[in-house]
């Protein structure tokens, strides 16, 4: 088992800036992809940014030059610095950990509200 605990999450006004952080704990595969998902009120989860325990990077093209993903793999713990913050990034926050090629090895945690007043 894993476990995730976000923390960082809150309001703040447009073009401000937020850090949200993800500690994973338990049985940590040594190869494995972090990342953040967001889901606003009505609509589906998606992907805001994902990392690998290699560095590798992806982001949603709605958020690429403003979000930005790292990761300690020391800490196990993975990291979204979002800065010039807009009202359509209001949503709540998950972290997932997951290995591609083992299915059953896919966690999240609990989210984290991100509120993005105009």
């Amino acid at each position: 088992q894993v476990q995730l605990v976000e923390s960082g999450g809150g309001l703040v006004q447009a073009g401000g800036s937020l850090r949200l952080s993800c500690a994973a704990s338990g049985r940590i595969f040594p190869s494995n992809v972090m990342g953040w998902y967001r889901q606003a009120p009505g609509k589906q989860r998606e992907l805001a940014a994902s990392i690998s325990s290699g560095g590798s990077t992806n982001y949603a093209d709605s958020v690429k030059g403003r979000f930005t993903v790292s990761r300690d793999n020391n800490k196990n713990t993975v990291y979204l610095q979002m800065s010039s913050l807009k009202p359509e990034d209001t949503a709540v926050y998950y972290c997932r950990i997951h290995v591609p090629w083992e299915s059953e090895y896919d966690y999240w945690g609990q989210g984290t509200q991100v509120t993005v007043s105009s």
